[in-house]
């Protein structure tokens, strides 16, 4: 919200929406992209197809030779990264909030007990908010003489809390000024009050804070635990699967030979779908990323969207091991 010249409120578009809609524009390009990397030129030579992803053209069989990528790998690619693009952004902007909300409520018990303390020495609500206004307070400090200019110009104290709050606007400066108003308002020793909301308040953020250190070692296990994942496919692809496809060569030739001249059949190895389920481990990949990032956002903050920077990490990490390394 915006105050127009009329003094009245303007709606104004939150930045993490403007930012959300960008990447997912952006976002929507790659996948586009992505998409017309299905589409083949040649019916004849389905690889031959509109665009050509610049990361990646060639792979490795299991035999050391160079064959082209299949237009599913090149897609992928621009899937990946479109996803990338949609969620990184955005899941950055929202932990940073989260941390500039932080800074700011972390000196606000000061600033209560502060204006409590010249309370008691029989100062008004206003008088006390412009007493305390000459102290440092952090990132709370240009609000708080800003609403103490407001109060010598005469703007009353709940007016000026009021409209402290809709200029810091996080959960705690909203509920302080709250119960700070209709205390106010009701008459009475309005420094006992703020007294008690500068203690609540410090013991909410002493919480907090002891929820984020002791939430940091499941983070820490999350992040282990996918990289582990990353590692068991490489395990594989390295000793099993070259393995498998050497076997199934070998009893493929085997059995054509005793085919040839009447011999018994040898047991088939499918060893031509490994391609097929490097894929799939790709997008498991994939999945387990975006997962374990919105986990680790819903165990330390409680919500959503501060877990998509960790997804996005997981994503390029993910993607960058399992394309170049795997």
């Amino acid at each position: 919200m915006a105050e127009n010249v009329f003094g009245g409120q303007e709606e104004k578009m939150p930045a993490a929406k403007k930012i959300l809609i960008i990447s997912g524009c952006i976002a929507a390009v790659f996948f586009v992209i992505g998409i017309l990397n299905l589409i083949p030129v040649d019916k004849n030579h389905p690889d031959k197809t509109i665009v050509m992803t610049p990361f990646r053209q060639y792979d490795y069989n299991f035999d050391g030779q160079m064959e082209p990528e299949n237009a599913m790998n090149r897609a992928m690619d621009f899937f990946i990264l479109g996803i990338a693009i949609l969620i990184g952004p955005y899941g950055f902007y929202k932990s940073m909030e989260l941390s500039r909300i932080r800074g700011i409520e972390e000196r606000l018990p000061e600033f209560l007990r502060d204006v409590a303390e010249a309370g008691r020495f029989g100062m008004t609500l206003a008088e006390a908010i412009v007493v305390a206004s000459t102290g440092r307070y952090g990132k709370l400090t240009p609000e708080i003489r800003k609403m103490a200019a407001q109060i010598k110009w005469g703007v009353p104290a709940a007016e000026a809390l009021r409209l402290f709050s809709v200029r810091v606007n996080t959960p705690a400066v909203r509920r302080c000024v709250a119960i700070i108003t209709k205390a106010n308002d009701a008459g009475g020793n309005v420094a006992d009050v703020l007294s008690m909301v500068a203690h609540d308040t410090k013991e909410v953020q002493l919480m907090d804070a002891q929820k984020r250190i002791s939430m940091t070692t499941y983070l820490t296990v999350i992040y282990i635990a996918f990289f582990v994942f990353i590692v068991t496919i490489m395990i594989l692809n390295a000793t099993f699967l070259p393995q498998m496809a050497k076997a199934g060569k070998s009893v493929e030739e085997g059995a054509q030979q005793l085919g040839g001249g009447g011999g018994a059949s040898a047991t088939k190895i499918e060893y031509k779908l490994i391609p097929e389920i490097m894929f799939v481990m790709f997008v498991s990949v994939m999945i387990h990323a975006i997962g374990d990032g919105i986990l680790a956002g819903v165990i330390i903050t409680g919500k959503i969207a501060t877990g998509l920077q960790h997804s996005f990490i997981m994503v390029i990490l993910g993607w960058l091991l399992m394309r170049f390394m795997v």
